[in-house]
């Protein structure tokens, strides 16, 4: 099983890199097959992202891609609506939230599909 789960957060850790949403493709795993809960897994998703995103940060602050007056209130900002969302996804019912996260998911492949190439 460790193997598997290193596999995935490897894959994961390449799609957060190229900004494809590896964080769904961990919860998607850990909730349907490692038999996580919703709230587990999102907890799991988040301690994951924190590593994968101080890398894409210095790296693109390398590359001088990073607005830093405008990076800077974006994450103090999403950093306050993360812990307002966790402290409320510790209190909704688990269904609720598993309802909420189809949802995302499927609105997202949606608009995926709807833009056009450019």
């Amino acid at each position: 099983m460790s193997g598997v789960v290193i596999i995935v957060s490897f894959l994961a850790g390449i799609t957060a890199a190229m900004g494809l949403g590896g964080g769904m493709l961990l919860i998607v795993y850990l909730t349907l097959f490692a038999g996580f809960t919703q709230q587990s897994a999102q907890g799991i998703n988040l301690v994951f992202f924190i590593p994968a995103a101080a890398a894409a940060l210095w790296l693109h602050s390398r590359a001088g891609l990073v607005d830093w007056k405008r990076a800077l209130p974006a994450a103090a900002a999403g950093a306050v609506l993360a812990a307002v969302c966790a402290y409320a996804a510790n209190i909704m019912d688990p269904q609720i939230i598993k309802r909420l996260f189809g949802a995302f998911i499927l609105l997202g492949g949606m608009k995926t599909l709807a833009q056009k190439k450019q």
